[in-house]
């Protein structure tokens, strides 16, 4: 099996951005975590501040892999291009929020993305994206 987990814009701060709310862990030594816990998985990463790269990976490997877990960060809720991208793949995407976004700023209660996902999981930490790979192997 085979699984991407995508980051978007300024979750490579993860473990330095605001603690309070992503937490104090860096996502590389979650990501190692992960691995370990699902051996029987090549999980892959893949992370960008940029939409169109987000895009673009998605568009790579969304024909063959068996899973994308997508936290877009911000684009999540201005990203009709993402929407479109995600409904025109084969592979699966689910929604990852590490905070829960309805207990944040009112524009974050809407997501563009949603609505083309298999399904969304927010508001457990880091521990979203292992719910998200759970979801995935059924």
């Amino acid at each position: 099996m085979k699984i991407l987990i995508i980051n978007g814009p300024n979750l490579n701060l993860l473990g330095q951005r605001e603690p309070g709310i992503y937490g104090s862990s860096s996502f590389d030594t979650y990501l190692a975590d992960l691995r370990k816990r699902f051996a029987d998985v090549d999980i892959e990463y893949f992370q960008s501040n940029i939409e169109g790269a987000l895009i673009d990976k998605m568009q790579e490997v969304g024909f063959s892999y068996d899973g994308i877990v997508l936290n877009a960060g911000a684009y999540t809720h201005t990203s009709i291009a993402l929407q479109d991208c995600i409904r025109s793949l084969k592979t699966p995407v689910i929604e990852v929020h590490i905070s829960n976004v309805h207990q944040r700023e009112e524009f974050r209660h809407k997501s563009m993305i949603s609505c083309a996902c298999k399904g969304v999981i927010l508001g457990f930490g880091l521990d979203s994206y292992r719910l998200a790979i759970e979801a995935l192997k059924g």
